[in-house]
């Protein structure tokens, strides 16, 4: 499952392209929905859960930490998912790292499976764009869907 907020479409734009990398592994289902619309079942009925959020403060937006927040009702009903993040900022330096560990925090927090990167296009943490994502930055959405899928069909064996 793909959340996201978005207030501009950039992080909309992020998602989509991080839709496509889950796309490229065979046998795993994606599921993409704003944060507004999302539910504790939606998070209990997916097995891999990447969240994408714009920059706010360095932080999560508030409609993405509402998610967070309500599944408290559903605390460690999360434990062995798969999880990942992306961020888009409106600048270079303005939080994007710290937005992307906020999320894998409340995942981590939910006893979710986190991976980072050593190699290739996508920064270690997770996705992460200033504005619209350009080409090198869709490169590393594409990575982040593709990897967290993957890691999904290893430890779901799906």
């Amino acid at each position: 499952m793909i959340v996201y907020d978005s207030e501009t479409g950039n992080t909309e734009k992020m998602a989509k392209i991080v839709e496509e990398g889950v796309a490229e592994v065979e046998g795993v289902e994606v599921v993409v929905k704003r944060a507004k619309n999302t539910t504790n079942d939606d998070l209990l009925n997916a097995e891999g859960i990447i969240a994408g959020s714009p920059v706010y403060y360095g932080l999560m937006s508030a409609p993405l930490k509402q998610v967070f927040d309500a599944s408290v009702k559903i605390h460690g009903k999360l434990d062995g998912k798969v999880g990942g993040a992306f961020a888009s900022s409106g600048g270079i330096a303005t939080g994007a790292e710290t937005t992307i560990l906020s999320i894998l925090e409340a995942m981590l927090v939910h006893g979710m499976i986190v991976q980072g990167s050593a190699r290739g296009p996508m920064q270690h943490y997770g996705a992460a764009a200033k504005g619209a994502p350009d080409e090198k930055e869709q490169k590393s959405c594409r990575a982040l869907g593709t990897r967290v899928a993957r890691l999904v069909a290893q430890v779901h064996g799906t």
